[in-house]
């Protein structure tokens, strides 16, 4: 991962979104501390998908067994439908 100071990347801001772009991240640094990363937007995504599949098992542990049949499901979503 790449460093640049805050003022520089303020400069060269086209040439680091073009690294990103080919997958860089890219660290932003304010008096040698870091304060920012460009990261790819799909690394984002991803990791915000990862966190809501995380989210929706944790609720799932949580519910109660159903003892149907995947024949009753069928039957009670198409209740109400017209033929």
């Amino acid at each position: 991962m790449r460093e640049i100071g805050a003022t520089e990347a303020k400069t060269r801001l086209p040439e680091l979104l073009r690294a990103v772009e080919h997958g860089e991240t890219v660290a932003i640094t304010r008096h040698g501390k870091r304060v920012a990363h460009l990261v790819p937007a799909c690394a984002q995504e991803r990791a915000s998908r990862a966190r809501a599949v995380e989210r929706f098992r944790q609720r799932r542990a949580g519910w109660k067994p159903v003892a149907c049949s995947t024949e009753e499901i069928l039957v009670w979503r198409h209740e109400g439908h017209r033929l």
